[in-house]
């Protein structure tokens, strides 16, 4: 189990990308939480097997159809098992 903590970049705010990010990572079974900067980005913490979670990363480069990611920054970190799903936070 693994932990990754992403920065997505790019327009990536305003074109759904919380709401699809928080779809992706439920149908992938992962747990973690997704939000808004106040920088225009998108911050990702998600939880679960490196597959799954690179599979999640994957689909992060790309988005939703109206976004346009520019960049996505990643940290591998300490799985800790906090969360019991997966979840938009504001």
């Amino acid at each position: 189990m693994v932990r990754a903590h992403l920065i997505v970049a790019g327009r990536v705010q305003g074109v759904f990308f919380r709401h699809n990010t928080n779809n992706e990572a439920n149908r992938l079974g992962l747990t973690g939480w997704v939000r808004n900067l106040s920088s225009g980005d998108v911050e990702v913490v998600a939880e679960g097997e490196r597959s799954v979670v690179e599979e999640l990363i994957s689909w992060c480069h790309t988005g939703p159809p109206m976004s346009r990611v520019d960049n996505v920054s990643i940290e591998w970190e300490t799985y800790t098992g906090e969360f019991s799903g997966f979840n938009v936070t504001y």
